[in-house]
C-alpha cells in the first residue's frame, strides 16, 4: 500500500481541521502530498483552480454550498478528477447518490484509519470503493424508505441543509436561488414526507441518520 500512495498528490476538504490533520498524517505518512486543504464546499472549488491534484478527500457536511453541491460541480468542471467521500453518513443512499454525483470512492469516518488508506489506494487505481458497511447494507432487502428516495436531488440539498437548522434565506444564499425557490422546494419535500413543520423535518433526517 505504501507504494500506491508513494507521490500521490491530494486536496482535503472537511470543516474539522483536527479530521484533516489526522488525514494528512496519515497519508504523509506513506509518502503522499497535500497539495491544499480547504474548510468548506466553496474553498475546494478554489483550491481545484490552483492545484491539480490526483485525488481529492472531501467531506458532505460543510458551511457553505456543502460537499454534495460542490461533488456536481467538480465534477462538471473536472470530469477525470477521482474524488473520495469521506463522511459521518453511514447510510447507503448518501453514499448512492455521492457516486450517482461523481465521486468515485464512499468512505464512513468511523472506519479504521488503515480503510482510509485503502480507500485511497484503489481510488488511485482508478477502482471505485465502497465503505464495508453500506455494500453489505445495500445487500439487505428490508431497508425503510430513505428521504432520498423520494426527494429529487435538488429537494435533497434543501432538506439537508434546513433539516440542520438553516433558515429559508441562508439556504437560498449558499445555494445561489431566489428565497421563493428554496419556499418552493421546502413546499414539495414537505408534501413528499408528510411532514407539517420544521421540527418534523428535523425529525426525519434524524431517523434517517442524516443528522
Amino acid at each position: 500500500m505504501s507504494t500506491a500512495l508513494a507521490d500521490l498528490s491530494l486536496i482535503l476538504a472537511d470543516d474539522h481541521a483536527i479530521v484533516r490533520m489526522g488525514f494528512r498524517l496519515l497519508l504523509e505518512g506513506l509518502g503522499a502530498r497535500i497539495l491544499a486543504e480547504a474548510e468548506s464546499g466553496e474553498e475546494a472549488l478554489q483550491a481545484l483552480t490552483q492545484h491539480q491534484p490526483d485525488i481529492l478527500v472531501m467531506d458532505l457536511s460543510m458551511p457553505g454550498c456543502g460537499g454534495l453541491a460542490a461533488l456536481e460541480r467538480i465534477h462538471s468542471k473536472w470530469p477525470g478528477l477521482r474524488v473520495l467521500i469521506a463522511s459521518a453518513h453511514a447510510d447507503a443512499i448518501t453514499a448512492q447518490r455521492a457516486l450517482k454525483a461523481g465521486a468515485a470512492g464512499y468512505l464512513c469516518k468511523r472506519s479504521p484509519p488503515d480503510e482510509l488508506l485503502r480507500a485511497v489506494a484503489l481510488v488511485a487505481r482508478g477502482q471505485r470503493y465502497l465503505d464495508p458497511d453500506i455494500a453489505a447494507e445495500l445487500q439487505r432487502a428490508d431497508r425503510p424508505e430513505h428521504p432520498a428516495e423520494v426527494l429529487t436531488d435538488k429537494e435533497y440539498n434543501v432538506f439537508l441543509h434546513l433539516a440542520r437548522g438553516r433558515s429559508v434565506a441562508e439556504v437560498a444564499e449558499a445555494f445561489h436561488l431566489s428565497p421563493n425557490t428554496v419556499g418552493t422546494h421546502l413546499y414539495h419535500i414537505k408534501q413528499k414526507l408528510g411532514v407539517q413543520n420544521m421540527a418534523e423535518l428535523a425529525m426525519t433526517a434524524i431517523r434517517a441518520g442524516l443528522i
